[in-house]
């Protein structure tokens, strides 16, 4: 690494709140490790692009969330994040600090970096990621889904109303259920084809308790259309949203598990026939909340459905035609940069991304290409996140790791000697970058139509949500309960309520029974 000095701006306050980051973050995603999922691909070298991923993580995250909060604060970013779809999720919140730290530890093992070293990086990353999730995850107070049991509640009262009000009814066997259950299983797999056989196009939420009996969960599908990959030109063209979002009312089990990987376990298990509920929604950085798509009738969201889900086979067959011919440095990129690439939408909001800072390799991860083939990267890859059997992770032999009681720990702490100037600071700089594909077309598809890359930038730095106005956004559920007469709290639940089919105007006070009520009606 380039070393530019010494870190010595740091307090011990600071470092402490960092390793108690590190820690926790460690001991999650220790548990998501070894419980989820196997991360092995028929198709693509999965492990492998993995840790190249990671290396791009360490790299570039400094500087481009940086460049990021000069245009606005992290804590913004999560207080947006709740209105809308794309890469904001729990999953992008898990994968912010991991990924970095992860990248962080590699080259402690490779010996190219110390503890110490580039701490200033690792306090601000974590600190830019401990703002945003707790902004996001305002209303219920955690930082993650390990700290509310695995459950994930991000909305406020009057965005699950909605939800909850619009929803259209429907049983096992017909049309809509049918129709919803056809693309939920249509765009899984294309999303999964998208992301190179992972999870990164796919975040679920909740659950959300509507009455005893039934509960809601909020699943959302992310860069469907052509837009940021350039794999996707020419074959998400005809999809007609970027992000979608399906909200499902669940009959008759509970959702004990909804992890930030976006697995989610019920009692009794969720089956087809427990689905009595749906709606669909697009979002974006320019949308201003959340747009219903074909919810004027249950019949208009059927056929929507079944379009949709049309569309999605034919970009899924597009797709796979693209893959077949890939080579595998072709395949490493792509799924590197997904991985990498999970916190764009932060860039999106800004107004500031750029497609070489999300879309291509940085020259200094690229050096280590030729070290990660397919035995490496599964043995490596198994050793530090499976095993946690790589040098920097020995502990004293009293060390007992959590949920294995090995004398381990999953990430290296930053030393405390940091705060007298010891380490070496990294610069600023974002170096050049590399790919293998062809350069991505200046066609990006929104909630305002098929924008260039400058007019989206330009319309993002311009756009201000309505209930992020200044006298608004701190209106949490909490004030709200106490002050249920300032004429603002209802000026809030009518702007929430604005595109709902069935509470638009309705203003605050609503029960459970009375958008029953309403639905009834509808």
């Amino acid at each position: 690494m380039q070393d530019t000095g010494k870190s010595g701006n740091l307090t011990y306050r600071q470092v402490l709140e960092a390793n108690n980051a590190i820690q926790t973050i460690g001991d999650d995603t220790y548990w998501l490790c070894v419980t989820r999922t196997v991360q092995e691909s028929k198709l693509f070298p999965v492990p492998a692009y993995m840790l190249l991923s990671y290396l791009n993580c360490f790299y570039r995250y400094p500087a481009l969330l940086r460049k990021i909060e000069a245009s606005v604060p992290a804590e913004e970013i999560g207080d947006r994040a709740r209105s809308m779809s794309g890469k904001f999720g729990n999953l992008p919140g898990w994968g912010l600090p991991t990924f970095y730290l992860l990248g962080r530890e590699m080259l402690i093992n490779f010996g190219m970096l110390r503890p110490e070293d580039a701490a200033e990086d690792v306090v601000y990353v974590l600190d830019f990621w401990r703002r945003f999730k707790l902004a996001q995850q305002r209303e219920d107070g955690h930082l993650n889904a390990r700290e509310f049991g695995q459950r994930v509640q991000l909305l406020p009262e009057r965005t699950v109303q909605v939800f909850h009000a619009d929803a259209h009814r429907c049983v096992a066997g017909d049309r809509l259920h049918k129709a919803a259950h056809g693309f939920l299983a249509a765009v899984s797999q294309y999303g999964f084809m998208i992301s190179c056989e992972s999870r990164c196009t796919l975040n679920n939420s909740g659950p959300y308790r509507l009455d005893a009996d039934r509960e809601l969960i909020i699943r959302d599908f992310t860069d469907l259309a052509q837009g940021d990959y350039p794999w996707l030109d020419g074959v998400g063209d005809k999809i007609p949203y970027n992000n979608l979002t399906v909200t499902m009312e669940v009959k008759d089990c509970h959702f004990y598990l909804m992890d930030d990987w976006g697995s989610f376990e019920s009692k009794p298990e969720f089956t087809a026939d427990k689905l009595v509920g749906v709606g669909l929604y697009t979002s974006d950085v320019l949308s201003d909340g959340h747009i219903p798509v074909g919810m004027g009738s249950a019949e208009e969201l059927a056929t929507t459905f079944e379009d949709l889900t049309e569309k999605v086979r034919e970009a899924i067959a597009a797709l796979w035609k693209r893959v077949a011919g890939w080579s595998r440095d072709e395949m490493m990129d792509s799924g590197a940069l997904v991985y990498f690439s999970l916190i764009k939408d932060f860039a999106h909001v800004a107004g500031v991304y750029e497609h070489d800072d999300w879309m291509t390799i940085d020259e200094r991860a690229d050096r280590f290409r030729p070290l990660l083939n397919d035995e490496f990267g599964r043995d490596f890859l198994g050793e530090m996140v499976g095993l946690v059997d790589l040098p920097s992770q020995h502990q004293p032999s009293h060390v007992m790791m959590q949920h294995n009681n090995q004398s381990a720990r999953y990430i290296t702490h930053i030393p405390f000697t940091v705060c007298d100037g010891h380490g070496a600071s990294m610069g600023n700089d974002i170096a050049p970058g590399v790919t293998t594909h062809a350069r991505k077309l200046d066609s990006y598809t929104t909630s305002e139509g098929v924008l260039t890359l400058a007019d989206y930038n330009a319309r993002a730095k311009a756009c201000r949500p309505a209930q992020m106005a200044p006298e608004l956004r701190g209106l949490n559920d909490t004030w709200i309960k106490w002050n249920p007469a300032d004429p603002r709290v209802d000026q809030l639940y009518r702007l929430e309520q604005r595109l709902s089919r069935n509470l638009r105007g309705k203003g605050l006070g609503l029960t459970p029974e009375q958008i029953e009520g309403l639905r009834g009606k509808a």
